[in-house]
């Protein structure tokens, strides 16, 4: 006998059996554990846990639940806000999204809700986010091509050895799509070493005034001073016109080994996160779409750099096969800015100004809305391609 028969039966005389006297509950019990051949205790049971069902009372078995569909529902929000990083950027800055949220009054949630998120540990919330739906971006491809003049630019060997704020790397990112024929948008993306600042600028192609141009978006949009860039060995970057206006700025700059990947290993996986999570890697071959996108970079640099935490790695030991790395607590690069003794107290105090007005859940509905006019832009001029 199976246990789906075994079930039926006792369905079959749970009503006799919850409305007989004590002997009749007796004989019923010898009659079903004779037909089911199940153990008495066993018998009762399962005929206590079908009386529970069928009146719809709370099932009390296992642990208490702490941290109910509210709790979830700000963490969702929260998460949502933060463009869904992962448990270990977010965990560290809860408090602060609540606290901008409940300043502008978009914070919608009950204390207990609040004060439980607030408490939840960061195994837990890695739990709970794992279950949320996430909403990621399909791989595509990128275009590097190796440049001339190498032997001008020196090469960057091994990690860097905590230079000053305004040492970067630097890199562009292709909106080719699935091929790399014809004109299309590029990205380029700038990533400070000690503070983890980002910036970005959109360009049509990757001729060398247009990454020149850029870079000058890039070096106005720095809070502090830009001392230096690392690119890797691509024709935009290493050419005459930007060592040229290196030269006249006293920017220092350096080139990491060609093929060697890891020697940017920084602003490979900032491509990733900062670009490819938010545009992807659909094809934008439209010169009217360039105009939308630094609009967008202009929100999201605010959004990165002032909401969105990241880890530093701070140290990294062989052990065996295999290397054990620390990273620090995750902070946004806001806050490596304001702990950072070298940079000046004017630049901090302009910053704690600016991040006042600020507001995670508004930038990223405004970056989500110009998100979407940029593929609007993509497609038309698709279309018009193709009739």
């Amino acid at each position: 006998m199976n246990m789906t028969t075994k079930q039926e039966i006792f369905k079959e005389k749970l009503e006799e059996y919850l409305g007989s006297s004590k002997e009749e509950k007796g004989r019923i019990l010898d009659m079903v554990c004779a037909v089911t051949k199940v153990h008495r205790k066993a018998a009762t049971r399962r005929f206590r846990t079908l009386q529970i069902r069928n009146n719809n009372t709370p099932d009390k078995r296992g642990k208490p639940v702490i941290y109910d569909k509210k709790v979830i529902t700000a963490l969702e929000e929260i998460w949502e806000c933060a463009n869904q990083i992962c448990a270990e950027r977010l965990h560290p800055n809860i408090a602060e999204y609540v606290e901008v949220l409940v300043r502008d009054n978009m914070w919608q949630h009950d204390e207990k809700a609040t004060s439980l998120l607030q408490k939840m540990s960061l195994g837990t919330m890695k739990k709970k986010l794992t279950a949320l739906p996430h909403i990621k971006a399909s791989k595509g491809k990128g275009a590097t091509k190796p440049g001339i003049l190498k032997e001008i630019i020196p090469i960057r060997k091994g990690p860097w050895k905590n230079p000053a704020p305004g040492f970067g790397e630097i890199d562009t990112v292709a909106h080719c799509g699935s091929t790399l024929v014809g004109d299309y948008a590029y990205t380029v993306q700038y990533t400070d070493v000690q503070t983890i600042w980002t910036c970005l600028s959109a360009q049509w192609n990757k001729g060398e005034i247009a990454t020149v141009e850029s870079i000058e978006r890039i070096k106005k949009n720095l809070p502090f001073s830009l001392l230096g860039i690392d690119p890797d060995s691509g024709g935009e970057f290493i050419n005459w016109n930007l060592k040229g206006w290196c030269d006249e700025r006293s920017i220092s700059m350096t080139r990491t080994r060609p093929y060697m990947k890891n020697d940017h290993a920084r602003i490979e996986q900032k491509n990733f996160t900062n670009i490819r999570e938010f545009i992807g890697y659909a094809r934008i071959d439209s010169v009217e779409a360039i105009r939308v996108m630094n609009e967008l970079y202009d929100v999201l640099e605010d959004y990165i750099n002032f909401f969105l935490p990241s880890v530093k790695c701070i140290s990294k030991t062989k052990v065996g096969f295999r290397y054990i790395r620390k990273y620090d607590k995750a902070q946004t690069a806001y806050k490596r800015v304001l702990i950072e003794p070298s940079i000046a107290e004017e630049i901090k105090d302009a910053l704690r100004v600016k991040y006042a007005t600020l507001n995670p859940k508004i930038l990223k509905q405004r970056s989500d809305w110009l998100i979407r006019q940029l593929h609007a832009k993509k497609v038309s001029r698709t279309n018009k391609r193709l009739r």
